[in-house]
């Protein structure tokens, strides 16, 4: 790919300050499709000089001129979205259904809805005599993964543009390609050099460096909990802000009144979406035990019928995990969950029939699970799914909010009414009855160990803000010719 062995500094492609290269391996064929180069600290710093420059003259730009801004980028998004959906599908596995379907729409998505919250938000108000003012933050530094790429690099780059921030972007080197292409759409906006910075690395380079730089004003991290805490612990240093989006066991409540067959074949699809690799997947089933069995056989039934293989194939549903480090955790962790005791209903360890090479596993269906096992508290981040039973439904909820996770969380019932009261007492920074849908008008985050701060839309937008008061804006209105007494702290 064009640009692949340099990085994007000042509104150039410049060459790196190291010699490294690193190979990208399609997961489905497990062969190189390309490489790409590798930063270090120096890369690291240049582009944070750059941001920090630009950041002089655009936190100083209009609403107008950046909504502007973000209209064009929206256009040469658009120009590139099927490049960007093929792009996805090679380096990550999705198959070319949802990376044409989902994939790119998500990331074109974020962008509009950016330039739309930008459009309909308020940066000052009056209170009392003072003047409150939300200014933005300054240098931020982005660093985003592999398993839903572009939809998490707009889901930051939207925000910090319309709140009038300057960035330096590390995208996964598992799946990097993706930025790249998204890199040359912001060249191709005309947006102004040193706003938007890309340097391709790894973590304990040229993430470390991002995080502990003086410079930085704020980390935006989405990734594995483990690494959050890293990026957190090295942000410390310099007390800058930190927003993180991490890992997740989300609980999907099936209650006794809901229509089993449909529910339960509906949620088995949705948590193989993507090979199971999303944060937020459905991974933990509840469902009363009294009818353990007969969900058991809806989800096993639902599981055989879904279809594994080649992503360039319309007609796939699942393709590979993304990585033989990912395919490797998958396996172990299923191999786990029979040995600690859970009934597998169907798929299990080794690859599908049929299917020899890459990184491909079987729609793995576990029942009879209790919430110790290691697959009910370990994120596998691959597509299997284990059957909980429950009591009632205060033993659903208890279960479900016992975990460190608090991303998301499901709840499905005939009575709305009930289903909202179920909803209300789950510690999950998202919500989803009856298969709502993720909605970027809302907003999206964790409780917990599945991070902090709130990502899409206006929620968005003000993680890139601070908020300043300037006090005695106005004249205080006085009694007998006397101010109000100084409170000084």
């Amino acid at each position: 790919m064009k640009n692949s062995d340099k990085f994007y500094i000042n509104g150039e492609w410049v060459s790196p300050s190291t010699s490294e290269m690193l190979d990208v391996i399609n997961p489905a064929t497990t062969e190189v499709m390309g490489t790409i180069a590798m930063g270090g600290k120096a890369d690291v710093d240049d582009a944070v000089a750059a941001a920090k420059e630009a950041f002089k003259t655009f936190s100083k730009t209009s609403k107008q001129e950046r909504s502007e801004l973000l209209g064009r980028i929206v256009e040469a998004y658009q120009n590139k979205m099927a490049e960007i959906a093929k792009t996805v599908s090679e380096e990550m596995g999705a198959p070319m259904g949802l990376a044409n379907a989902a994939q790119a729409p998500a990331g074109l998505g974020h962008l509009i809805f950016a330039q739309k919250a930008l459009q309909d938000f308020e940066f000052s108000q009056d209170k009392g005599t003072s003047h409150v003012v939300r200014e933005p933050i300054g240098v931020c530094g982005l660093i985003t993964p592999w398993n839903w790429p572009v939809n998490q690099i707009t889901a930051k780059v939207g925000p910090a543009i319309a709140a009038g921030c300057t960035m330096v972007l590390k995208p996964s080197e598992i799946a990097p390609f993706n930025a790249i292409i998204f890199t040359e759409i912001m060249h191709e906006a005309g947006t102004p050099p040193g706003v938007f910075n890309l340097v391709n690395g790894d973590g304990p380079t040229v993430g470390v460096a991002m995080s502990g730089h003086p410079d930085i004003d704020m980390m935006s991290f989405t990734g594995s909990t483990r690494a959050g805490i890293s990026v957190a612990q090295e942000s410390a240093y310099t007390v800058k802000r930190v927003a993180q989006e991490l890992g997740g066991k989300s609980a999907n409540i099936i209650l006794d009144d809901a229509d089993f067959e449909s529910v339960i074949a509906r949620d088995t699809i949705g948590m193989c979406m993507n090979t199971g690799q999303s944060c937020n997947a459905p991974s933990r089933m509840l469902v009363p035990s009294s009818r353990m069995e007969e969900a058991a056989a809806i989800a096993k039934a639902t599981a055989e019928s879904i279809t594994v293989g080649d992503p360039k194939d319309e007609t796939i549903q699942v393709g590979p995990l993304v990585s033989e480090l990912q395919f490797g955790k998958v396996q172990a962790l299923i191999q786990k969950g029979i040995d600690e005791g859970a009934k597998l209903e169907t798929g299990g360890v080794g690859r599908p029939d049929g299917l020899d090479q890459g990184y491909f596993v079987k729609p793995t269906i576990f029942s009879n699970v209790t919430n110790d096992m290691s697959i009910a508290r370990e994120e596998i981040f691959g597509p299997v799914l284990s059957l909980i039973g429950y009591d009632d439904d205060d033993d659903a909820i208890a279960i479900a909010n016992d975990t460190v996770y608090g991303l998301s969380a499901y709840v499905s019932s005939n009575d709305l009414d009930r289903a909202k009261t179920v909803a209300a007492q789950l510690r999950a920074g998202n919500v989803h009855i009856n298969g709502a849908n993720l909605d970027i008008n809302a907003p999206f985050g964790g409780y917990k160990q599945s991070g902090n701060g709130r990502e899409f839309s206006e929620w968005g937008m003000e993680e890139f803000l601070e908020t300043k008061a300037i006090l005695g804006f106005t004249p205080p209105e006085t009694e007998g010719g006397k101010s109000g007494k100084l409170i000084d702290f």
